[in-house]
């Protein structure tokens, strides 16, 4: 009789322990940031360029904008500079009014990351031409928007609201030689936006290098 009650008592002591530990985990999933959602406000941020000066997302309310996450040294990246793909696209929409920012996410000392003048060598000797190149070193703005690769691309439209996320394309592959036939999603979601037309594809499974957050 004293041993069932003893592993009756025991069998309520270890699940009143797990209730206990389930309720101190709950409010901390609640308190998780969602991260961006499609067809809501993209979430504002602040960050310097190239020249130190602080840019908002919000200083270009009114414009399309596209969010780069980049990294030169990545293989995946490689393959749309090389190529001369990125370059070509962001030519030709920033002629189009359409605001270009490139995000680094790298974190000092692991790759991708560079300094100031580093990443404007890079980008001159790619011919890469974005509205801004940001720095984000510590990874806030990447952790905000949940960027896991580079390349990863954002658009978000003249009211602010976030209208694709996700691969630049539907080729995951390193081969600039897959470009030509592949669908891109930058261009197909800025031309049917800009002409009034629905969105057929709003997000896609992003593929790339990982981005180098800090610890």
């Amino acid at each position: 009789m004293r041993k069932k009650f003893t592993f009756t008592a025991a069998v309520f002591f270890f699940a009143a322990v797990l209730a206990m530990a389930a309720g101190r985990r709950a409010p901390e999933t609640d308190e998780m940031p969602e991260g961006p959602r499609l067809n809501a406000p993209a979430p504002d941020f602040t960050l310097p360029d190239l020249e130190g000066e602080e840019v908002s997302l919000s200083d270009y309310e009114g414009s399309y904008v596209v969010l780069e996450w980049i990294n030169y040294d990545c293989p995946f990246v490689v393959k749309h500079y090389a190529s001369g793909n990125m370059q070509s696209l962001q030519d030709e929409y920033t002629e189009k009014g359409v605001i270009w920012l490139g995000i680094g996410s790298s974190a000092p000392g692991t790759q991708g990351f560079f300094s100031p003048e580093e990443w404007k060598e890079l980008a001159a000797g790619r011919d890469s031409n974005p509205t801004h190149i940001l720095l984000d070193p510590e990874g806030r703005v990447g952790r905000l928007y949940r960027a896991r690769t580079t390349p990863e691309i954002f658009i978000i439209n003249p009211e602010g609201i976030l209208i694709y996320m996700g691969a630049i394309d539907d080729t995951p592959s390193r081969d600039p030689g897959d470009i030509p036939g592949s669908v891109n999603y930058v261009r197909e979601t800025l031309d049917a936006a800009m002409a009034g037309e629905e969105i057929e594809v709003q997000q896609t499974r992003p593929y790339g290098c990982s981005v180098k957050y800090a610890d």
